[in-house]
């Protein structure tokens, strides 16, 4: 039997709900020979059961549930395809997705990543927004992946041997061991680029990962904390740590915020602080434009008057204002500081 070109690894997890969407979005897939390897992760749901009409479809494996990390990197151990393209359950592809970006792989035979956009959708399927992280992040280097970490598996296809080279997932970082990953792969020199194209569907809904606000945030930290306690990081990268630490914790303070997590959303402002780039008057300016572009990406809308509303801001604008008096990092006085958060508001709302 030849091998395929390409490997398609789901990981699943009581998907019982979408799983067969997923399965069929790989079905449809044409000008590409591939093989579909579902682990599931433990289920105690009706998954083997709805897999049973797939047949010789699939190649199934059950394991114990030892999360997603074990599951992905057990199907890179089964897969037998050049590429490996990976699937959430409860994510599907678009016609053409396997064929497009393989595409990009025989034109650039260097690349070891081709990523691509993808639409956010409800749990019914419901288009929410496309994500086109192109137009932020022209270029896939490992500075990019660092300040942007535009990561979703879903929406990439990697050459194997690349995965195979730096030992797969790492499990100690859920539920953000996806960027721990890449992070690890560009150090390591592997090339990536885009197919400026949609060719997924990403699901939002109750039980996915982006819903888990404390996980996430503590294992982006734990990343990001990672990679700088390696000793030999280029210089380069080394010049820019404090713009990614700050960054990093902006994103995060931001999606606390969006996951109801408040005084921790206010918690990691003060560690963005702690590592800001800019001027402390431009630090919150760049917080309020930060969450409203965030939100805008997840097609919601930032209301910001009623976030500077919450005890939480008042808290730490308190706190800012000290902190700027103790430091004598400014002259700012507290009307003015607070006048200009004010206005900054009224523009972001006004926008």
């Amino acid at each position: 039997m030849s091998s395929p070109e390409i490997s398609v690894i789901i990981p699943s997890y009581n998907g019982e709900r979408y799983i067969v969407q997923a399965i069929d979005s790989v079905r449809i897939q044409q000008n590409c020979s591939y093989e579909i390897i579902i682990i599931d992760d433990g289920s105690t749901d009706q998954t083997r059961d709805v897999l049973q009409s797939y047949n010789n479809q699939i190649h199934y494996v059950y394991q114990d549930n030892q999360g997603v990390s074990a599951a992905r990197n057990k199907g890179i151990e089964l897969s037998r395809g050049e590429f490996i393209a990976f699937l959430d359950a409860d994510d599907y592809f678009l016609p053409d997705k396997l064929a497009a970006q393989l595409a990009v792989f025989k034109a650039q035979p260097e690349l070891g990543i081709v990523h691509s956009g993808w639409c956010r959708v409800n749990s019914q399927g419901n288009p929410i927004v496309d994500v086109c992280p192109w137009q932020n992040v022209p270029n896939l280097d490992l500075e990019s992946w660092l300040i942007w970490k535009p990561v979703l598996p879903s929406a990439m296809m990697f050459r194997r041997e690349w995965l195979v080279k730096v030992g797969g997932f790492d499990s100690r970082f859920p539920p953000a061991e996806d960027t721990e990953l890449i992070l690890r792969l560009a150090l390591k020199g592997c090339q990536a680029n885009w197919l400026r194209k949609i060719t997924v569907c990403y699901r939002q809904h109750e039980q996915s990962s982006t819903n888990q606000g404390l996980p996430q945030a503590r294992s982006l930290t734990n990343v990001i904390e990672h990679f700088f306690s390696q000793p030999d990081l280029p210089i380069s990268i080394r010049f820019i740590e404090k713009r990614v630490r700050y960054g990093t914790f902006v994103w995060i303070a931001w999606y606390l915020y969006s996951t109801g997590h408040p005084a921790l959303m206010a918690e990691y402002l003060k560690k963005a602080w702690l590592s800001k780039p800019y001027l402390p008057t431009d630090s919150i300016i760049n917080w309020i434009e930060s969450f409203s572009k965030y939100s805008s990406n997840l097609g919601e809308t930032f209301d910001a008057y009623c976030f500077t509303s919450l005890p939480e801001w008042q808290d730490l604008t308190k706190w800012l204002i000290a902190y700027i008096e103790t430091e004598s990092l400014s002259t700012t006085s507290n009307a003015s500081f607070s006048n200009l958060i004010s206005n900054q508001i009224s523009s972001v709302k006004e926008d």
